[in-house]
């Protein structure tokens, strides 16, 4: 029997060990009611009441004694959401806003799975799409050792804060897909439409990914200006504007309060009635506040560097740096406006975007495997 093809076969095993794992130690938390809030409204738009009382009776069904009372008395704002409808409701934007994640659970929901099933079912299929995307990718990398390409991807499966992904009720594994689907599309030099198709779906599962949509076209406007006789990419602007549009729209459609009141409610007061309290901080407030989290943020920061650096030295191309660059730059802007640093979920995605960058620049520079300019 081929080596190959048993080294695939374990591989499968394993990533399907790993999945199933993490669907024994799927986790309940309180970002749970607020998708299915999202997903019931659709069904109930005129009877929020009922909503808020299908949410937390479906979650209690299926969470653990344990789970439920964090949901619903982690602090004083959830003890508030439990029993008051309106206080609820208005939380309900800064989950609605994730138009793409919440319409695939809604169409799980609709073919029979359970409200709390359906989130967490949607993140355990995605991680082992990721699984099986990475180790596609690996795979065009070192064509000739699928046992290197399959334990770098199990490695990556394996990480702590990548299972933690899949196990909890936010779609950040899910958004994970797409964004191996963009650098697999990048790298390989596939059809452009295909990818603008991926950035919106990115920017419809998190609205907040359009910083990196903007970043990129400008990175690529940039790269085909210099490289194409001072030719404008008027292709890539309209790409552009019409993610904006699109993501204003969103904004605007759910009543979306705002990057500040994200930030406040997030890293300062939970409010239990947002319409009865303003969020309100300083820029000095903020500026502190930044740099106390820098000190979480050091692993990341040291990994991306370090990531950054191998890349520039094993790799004289210029898309390539510009590549590793870009998302290094991204995950700091997505600390800027979510200092989670402790929280690695939300910069795990660049992370291992720029990780697959440096192989591939090592793929390169030791290997024959070749690749097209994008540009």
């Amino acid at each position: 029997m081929n080596i190959k093809y048993i080294i695939s076969c374990l591989f499968l095993f394993v990533l399907g060990v790993l999945t199933v794992s993490c669907y024994q130690n799927r986790v309940y938390d309180w970002d749970m009611p607020g998708y299915l809030g999202s997903i019931y409204t659709w069904e109930y738009p005129q009877n929020p009441e009922y909503v808020h009382e299908l949410v937390y009776s479906t979650i209690k069904k299926e969470a653990s004694p344990k789970e439920y009372h964090d949901i619903i008395a982690y602090n004083e704002a959830n003890k508030v959401f439990v029993k008051n409808f309106k206080a609820f409701g208005e939380q309900l934007p800064y989950y609605q806003i994730k138009v793409g994640y919440n319409a695939v659970v809604y169409v799980l929901y609709k073919l029979g799975v359970s409200g709390p099933h359906a989130v967490l079912l949607l993140n355990i299929f995605s991680y082992f799409f990721c699984g099986v995307l990475l180790f596609y990718l690996f795979k065009s990398f070192f064509p000739n050792n699928h046992f290197l390409a399959a334990t770098l991807s199990l490695f990556l499966m394996w990480f702590p804060a990548v299972r933690s992904m899949a196990q909890n009720p936010t779609p950040d594994i899910f958004l994970l897909v797409f964004m191996l689907l963009f650098v697999i599309n990048v790298i390989q030099n596939k059809n452009q439409v295909w990818r603008y198709i991926i950035l919106l779906c990115c920017v419809l599962i998190r609205p907040d990914f359009i910083l990196f949509a903007l970043t990129y076209l400008l990175a690529v406007f940039v790269y085909d200006y210099l490289k194409k006789d001072k030719k404008i990419g008027f292709h890539l602007i309209l790409q552009g504007f019409s993610l904006m549009l699109i993501y204003l729209f969103i904004i605007k459609f759910y009543h979306y309060p705002g990057w500040k009141d994200v930030f406040y409610d997030t890293f300062i007061y939970r409010r239990p009635i947002i319409s009865a309290q303003k969020a309100d901080f300083t820029f000095v407030e903020y500026r502190d506040f930044i740099i106390l989290k820098l000190i979480n943020f050091k692993k990341v920061t040291l990994l991306s560097l370090f990531l950054l650096g191998a890349t520039f030295y094993f790799s004289k191309d210029l898309w390539i740096r510009i590549l590793a660059s870009l998302f290094f730059v991204n995950i700091f802007i997505k600390f800027l406006f979510f200092p989670q640093g402790g929280t690695l979920r939300f910069f795990i995605g660049f992370v291992m975007l720029l990780f697959i960058i440096f192989l591939f620049a090592l793929s390169k520079k030791y290997g024959k495997h070749q690749i097209k300019k994008i540009a």
